[in-house]
């Protein structure tokens, strides 16, 4: 295949058309000749069709099957080992067809790229400890968020199940489980994917709804109270690689917090044990002692 065919391939888009008389003008050749690499291309099977009359052209089906890669050898390793890693990685959104794209590019490989990337597997793993999520909703809530289209659920709260109505910003994976922030009224709030059930992609939308990456970057506008934490030397070095508390400076964190925040804080705090101890506000300690006096009364005897 001549690079202007992958070119063509790659230009095609299923959302725009393109007359043949148009692609001759930009890779300057004769109609004549687009019109013979676009039959070339439908007879390797790629979905062109034509579509008649005065504003008519050539487009692609949305499922087209898309240009190979041109990798080199070390691009083709790297590019296998995270698919790899992707399929450890619970609920990918369209992640049926992880272990598919895998076999299927691991078979158009040479046979000597092939036998060393079956070497390196014995040389390396990814340690993850995912969680086990019911029903795989990542890719519908993504489709959602793209499209700021509400969606409707039923939600396993630990104050017990209730049915909830919210504009999705997007979703975001952290220690085993997928995140869904997303806009209740006038309220941002946090959901874990795998507590949810009988998902409803409704037809309402909301075209302020922010990105994912929008709300991540914004500063925070609620009311907050100014944190320090103080870590053990073990401590820092976890914290280092926590989202929350990766701002660490030495044996200390400094940070705002919303008060409505405190619980969840408490509670991540806890997992440190001994290595943090909270200096301020009043409130969070008295959350934190709360939680410990809590955990220790379970194995104290009656």
């Amino acid at each position: 295949m001549n690079n202007r065919k992958l070119a063509i391939m790659r230009l095609m888009d299923s959302r725009q058309k393109f007359t043949a008389r148009e692609l001759a003008e930009r890779f300057d050749v004769s109609v004549r000749t687009i019109q013979r690499d676009l039959d070339a291309l439908q007879a390797m099977g790629f979905p062109l069709y034509t579509e008649v009359g005065v504003n008519g052209g050539y487009r692609v089906l949305p499922n087209r099957i898309l240009p190979p890669l041109q990798l080199t050898q070390q691009e083709a390793l790297g590019l296998f080992m995270m698919l790899e890693y992707l399929q450890q990685v619970p609920d990918f959104p369209y992640g049926s067809m992880r272990e598919h794209l895998a076999e299927q590019y691991f078979s158009t490989l040479p046979s000597d790229v092939q036998d060393l990337i079956m070497r390196m597997r014995e040389h390396i793993t990814f340690v993850q400890h995912p969680g086990e999520h019911a029903e795989p909703l990542t890719t519908e809530i993504l489709g959602a968020a793209v499209e700021k289209r509400e969606i409707q659920f039923e939600y396993h709260a630990r104050s017990g199940r209730k049915k909830v109505r919210v504009f999705p910003y997007g979703i975001y994976y952290e220690q085993g489980h997928w995140y869904m922030p997303a806009r209740h009224k006038d309220r941002v709030l946090l959901y874990r994917v795998d507590r949810m059930r009988r998902l409803v992609v409704m037809d309402s939308t909301d075209e302020s709804i922010p990105s994912l990456k929008a709300w991540l970057d914004a500063k925070e506008d609620r009311e907050s109270v100014e944190a320090v934490l103080h870590f053990t030397e073990f401590g820092a070095r976890i914290a280092a690689s926590d989202v929350l508390f990766k701002s660490v400076q030495g044996h200390e964190w400094r940070g705002l917090v919303p008060p409505e925040e405190f619980s969840f804080t408490a509670r991540k705090l806890l997992s440190y044990g001994p290595e943090v101890k909270v200096i301020s506000p009043p409130e969070l300690m008295q959350q934190v002692r709360e939680l410990l006096e809590r955990s220790l009364s379970q194995y104290i005897d009656e």
